[in-house]
């Protein structure tokens, strides 16, 4: 069937196309009895705005891009959710893509996006991201921009974000007050922000405890998963027998190192103390309970739609907009996996 328009309308009822849409827009210069005509035949006939019409005339799409690293990770799922939920009660749709954290797809999702002419654009970069150009060109078309969780300090955007530094910072303190004297980082690559932050928050609290850094205790990721933290655990107990605290730069690293810890009968947190981040769902499943890092994945969502919509409507409305940045708070949850009693070591 194609599409019915405002002509065919008007020309079944003897009126103009302007009557038509006014009655339509529910205008008060048009007639009651005239626009339940219009009404009753547009319902009839399965008659549906041209929404590319609409668009060019209001010059709004009502459509937002998001584009993640993973859609199925617990952390951006979480913060999805928020920004769909959000984006609903704004009457907004969202087009949500997957970097796969590959820098050249993320660059085209933002080609995509800006040829779809969405109102605005959300991102949490990719690992590979090493490259802003793409990221200049969202803010030189003046297109509404936020970026969360793994941003680009260079770019001038709003952000939403946590302080990774004082998380880990504090994660790391918290094996040290456990007793913890030779701790491990299992970090992440060495180039998105958020693991440069936790890396640097590891050695700031090993400095404030005069403990001496030693570069053979951090191991890296290339793409942070369950299979390299059970990986580098072995690895781990391997070099360094005597270690008795691991951090690691997320929750599923952790339950990885927590697999391998509890297949080889190593007592946990008797013998090594594990904390993770991010406060995955799992984490409170296992055994022992992961202690971790809380983030507000939910508030993320909400801030990051937040900060955009209030761009978007400056844009709209022609009034000056100065990107901002907000930062969130973190917890530290402490449970089984770093509540050390009576420490062990290695054999």
């Amino acid at each position: 069937m194609k599409d019915i328009t405002l002509k065919e309308i008007a020309t079944k009822l003897g009126i103009s196309i302007t009557t038509v849409s006014k009655a339509l827009k529910d205008y008060p210069d048009v007639s009651a009895k005239t626009k339940q005509a219009v009404i009753e035949l547009a319902q009839n006939l399965h008659y549906t705005p041209n929404s590319f019409a609409v668009n060019l005339r209001t010059k709004e799409s009502k459509t937002i891009g998001l584009i993640i690293p993973e859609v199925v990770h617990h952390f951006f799922s979480n913060v999805v959710n928020a920004i769909i939920d959000e984006a609903e009660k704004n009457g907004y749709l969202v087009i949500i893509l997957q970097s796969n954290e590959s820098v050249a797809l993320e660059k085209k999702q933002v080609e995509l996006l800006i040829k779809k002419r969405v109102d605005g654009i959300i991102i949490s970069l990719s690992n590979e991201s090493n490259n802003d150009d793409h990221l200049k060109e969202i803010v030189n078309r003046n297109i509404p921009f936020v970026m969360f969780d793994k941003i680009n300090k260079l770019i001038n955007c709003s952000k939403v974000i946590i302080d990774d530094q004082k998380a880990a910072f504090n994660a790391v303190q918290h094996l040290i007050d456990n007793g913890c004297k030779k701790i491990v980082h299992i970090r992440g690559p060495l180039n998105p922000q958020n693991s440069i932050d936790r890396y640097i928050g590891y050695k700031k609290a090993l400095e404030k405890n005069n403990i001496l850094f030693d570069t053979k205790l951090v191991y890296t990721c290339e793409t942070v998963t369950f299979q390299e933290g059970l990986d580098f655990a072995k690895q781990i107990i391997k070099d360094h027998p005597d270690v008795d605290g691991i951090f690691a730069v997320t929750d599923l690293v952790a339950v990885g190192v927590l697999s391998h810890f509890n297949d080889n009968k190593i007592k946990v947190p008797q013998q090594v103390a594990v904390i993770g981040f991010s406060n995955w769902f799992m984490s409170q499943v296992l055994t022992p309970k992961l202690s971790t890092i809380d983030q507000p994945t939910h508030e993320m969502g909400i801030e990051s739609f937040n900060l955009l919509l209030e761009e978007m409507n400056c844009h709209k409305e022609g009034i000056p907009f100065t990107p901002r940045t907000i930062e969130l708070e973190t917890n530290v949850i402490i449970r089984e996996s770093s509540q050390k009693s009576n420490q062990v070591h290695l054999p």
